[in-house]
């Protein structure tokens, strides 16, 4: 369980029909639960934006945050491969511009991979980014950066056309170097058929259990983030409420005096007036 999963790793669990599990971290605390529980991919997600930062979107996340991010995650990890998550505007400009951000997540956050959204658009960049030395998962489907030109957070490749242009976009991914694929609200048949066409492993959100792997925002799956649920979610322990309740049971023992008592004080034979009272 404690040896460093690669890239190698990975692609032989598609061969071996061994299903891959993926989660996104976004400290070390957390990272280390998650790698200790033997999840075999960590992802570094820009959905950090919403679900640590309070923005509205993926959108305004930068380079800077994503890498100080990534770089808490990895002095958490020991067995997970471990992937950072390119965000809005750190690959679209230019292939130079993404070689060169893309460069930052292995040399200074210590990253296995990145991971960027787009299908054959992007293809390109990944074969570039890939020729320098730079492992990429690839991201299809529903692309949380580029929303607003699918018309919000909905179901893609709902019929033939868009499926087969689906199916084209994860061809084309593994053809320019991507060693994996992100599949994003896509119907489950569409998934299935993605995955029979590609020799990469294909990685599910919303995606349905043919995929070779899944993955979940970790607060989701453990009821962190209250602001909306996708359907898609499987929330396994619903912590916020027992967070809250901590809080306010903490707050009224406070406010009462009745924390800290004296299992939780450090005691002592000195007397107050000893220490108040002035030298002579």
């Amino acid at each position: 369980m404690n040896k460093k999963l690669t890239i190698v790793d990975i692609l032989k669990m598609k061969e071996a029909g061994e299903k891959i599990t993926m989660l996104t971290a976004y400290d070390a605390s957390f990272a280390s639960l998650l790698d200790d529980a033997g999840i075999d991919m960590l992802l570094v997600g820009d959905s950090l934006g919403m679900v640590l930062l309070g923005y509205d979107s993926t959108v305004p996340v930068t380079m800077n945050e994503m890498i100080h991010h990534s770089k808490a995650v990895k002095k958490g990890v020991r067995r997970s491969l471990l992937v950072g998550d390119m965000p809005f505007m750190s690959y679209q400009s230019s292939i130079r511009e993404a070689i060169l951000n893309a460069g930052r997540f292995l040399k200074e956050a210590g990253c296995d991979a990145v991971k960027l959204e787009g299908g054959l658009e992007v293809c390109d960049t990944v074969h570039a980014l890939v020729k320098a030395g730079i492992p990429v998962v690839g991201h299809i489907g529903l692309t949380p950066q580029t929303a607003s030109q699918l018309g919000g957070y909905k179901l893609q490749g709902k019929d033939v056309e868009s499926a087969r242009k689906l199916v084209d976009a994860a061809l084309g991914l593994e053809c320019a170097g991507a060693f994996s694929l992100v599949l994003e609200c896509v119907p489950d048949k569409v998934a299935e058929a993605i995955t029979q066409s590609i020799a990469i492993p294909t990685i599910g959100i919303g995606a349905g259990p043919a995929c070779d792997g899944q993955v979940l925002v970790s607060h989701d799956l453990v009821g962190m983030f209250e602001k909306f649920i996708p359907s898609f979610v499987k929330t396994y322990v619903n912590l916020a409420p027992q967070i809250r309740k901590a809080v306010e049971t903490y707050r009224d023992e406070v406010k009462s005096s009745s924390f800290p008592d004296a299992d939780h004080s450090f005691a002592t034979q000195l007397e107050v007036k000893d220490i108040l009272e002035k030298k002579q």
